[in-house]
């Protein structure tokens, strides 16, 4: 018994140590602390593959339970991750995620305000991977993982998700997310053109031999819109024709195509189709310092959108020791899948004149990331990501509690990232990172943010 341990922990992290090269799968050995098993690899894949293939999550665990005839595979722990940085330039009020979109723009910026230090151990993250009945075409599994970036370090619940035979329910990364195309970073953000949504949601994946893999799923809508109103007078009395959000009706359908050849050669192709309802609404007689809900609706109607996406991403092996990461997205009134500009109300604008309809907007972005394994231990990956919408100007507007203004709308974001990685042991990592982030208004007015940061993680 001491000897089948010992060799499969030596194995276990022969494995951990060879797959560092690809930081999507932070796999570290394992120590089993019940049962023997005849093949330690098999565990390992096990737990990778009843976890999400991002670097940002830990899958194969410190320490794992192997149940009586192999009937279960139970693994948990976590990391805590340290990170202490500085910016400079236009500082965003947030040291974890670095938000182009909410880099203060000029006249919005306290005086003074040109530096900013940070430290933070908000990144740290526990979790829980089950595997029941492993060698079975019934194998079930369980995904659970908390992370402190709640107020005061409070734990957020980011994956909660159940397997089986290719069917994924429960909360998670969207289907629409490609997790093993995200370049690694210190920031938790990463590419601000990167299409990460966690959303509650109902996915099926299947994989056809060694190199294609189908999905397609039902997930939560999720519609962010600026509304927009309209006064005018109507046989001696007032007219305000207006938009309101309303609750969504049609899950937004996500769906991909997946290639795989060779060793870190992938490419997919995704779409995705959402059906948002918003109301579009009529009231008569009211004044422009009472709320619109003060009035009686005389009459309206739940009107629909239809918004669309098509996103391809992948990776490629440009060299033994280079990697590269990719995705280009574009659509109509999917920026909420956007995690720059996501629940900005970007999905859906009014029309210039208020006439009490709104209208998807047009966006695309995209990244290149580069990932150079300098030895087993130690890594570089520069990145540059774009992210641009073209908003249609629907002009400036204070009603009824609304109050938009064009011109200091969003038009483009600029993210760029340099960094390195060294894995001293499978249990310790230490990384040094800058950032560049640039924001564009409609206005033409501009902002930049420098950030320098270094971490430390501890993986148990």
């Amino acid at each position: 018994m001491k000897k089948t341990l010992l060799a499969l922990f030596a194995g276990c992290s022969l494995i951990a140590s060879a797959q560092h090269s690809h930081p999507n799968h932070n796999n570290q050995p394992i120590n089993i602390l019940l049962g023997e098993v005849a093949d330690s690899v098999a565990v390992m894949n096990a737990f990778v593959e009843n976890s999400p293939a991002d670097f940002r999550v830990p899958n194969a665990p410190r320490f794992a339970i192997v149940g009586k005839n192999e009937s279960f595979y139970l693994g948990f722990g976590g990391y805590v991750k340290g990170t202490m940085s500085f910016d400079w330039g236009s500082p965003i009020n947030n040291y974890n995620e670095f938000i182009v979109s909410q880099i203060p723009m000029p006249g919005s910026q306290k005086p003074g305000n040109k530096g900013q230090f940070g430290l933070s151990a908000q990144q740290s993250d526990l979790f829980l991977n089950l595997v029941a009945l492993p060698n079975n075409k019934n194998k079930v599994g369980f995904y659970l993982n908390f992370i402190f970036l709640g107020n005061n370090y409070l734990p957020q619940v980011r994956q909660a998700y159940v397997t089986w035979r290719g069917v994924e329910l429960g909360y998670g990364f969207s289907l629409f997310t490609d997790l093993a195309a995200d370049p690694t970073t210190i920031d938790y953000e990463g590419p601000n053109s990167f299409t990460v949504v966690i959303n509650a949601k109902f996915d099926y994946r299947h994989t056809f031999g060694k190199y294609f893999g189908i999905g397609i799923g039902a997930e939560l809508p999720m519609a962010s819109y600026t509304n927009g109103d309209k006064l005018k007078a109507f046989g001696g009395l007032m007219e305000k024709y207006g938009t309101l959000t309303v609750d969504q009706r049609i899950p937004d359908i996500p769906m991909y195509l997946q290639w795989n050849w060779g060793n870190n050669n992938r490419i997919r192709l995704s779409a995705l189709f959402r059906n948002m309802q918003y109301r579009k609404n009529v009231w008569l007689d009211v004044a422009e310092s009472k709320p619109v809900d003060a009035y009686q609706d005389m009459y309206g109607k739940t009107s629909n959108l239809f918004g669309w996406g098509v996103q391809l991403s992948g990776n490629f092996n440009i060299a033994n020791k280079l990697i590269g990461y990719y995705q280009a997205t574009t659509g109509k009134g999917i920026t909420s899948y956007f995690e720059d500009v996501t629940g900005m109300g970007y999905d859906a604008v009014p029309y210039a004149n208020n006439s009490g309809e709104l209208q998807t907007v047009k966006a695309w972005g995209g990244y290149l990331g580069l990932q150079y394994n300098w030895s087993s231990k130690v890594f570089s990956t520069l990145i540059y990501s774009h992210l641009r919408l073209y908003t249609p100007d629907y002009g400036d507007g204070n009603f009824g509690g609304n109050t938009y203004n064009f011109p200091q709308q969003y038009k483009y974001g600029q993210y760029a990232v340099a960094n390195v990685f060294y894995n001293i042991t499978p249990q310790f990592q230490w990384g040094l990172e800058y950032i560049y982030g640039r924001r564009v208004d409609m206005n033409g007015q501009q902002a930049h943010d420098n950030r320098l940061q270094t971490m430390l993680q501890v993986t148990f």
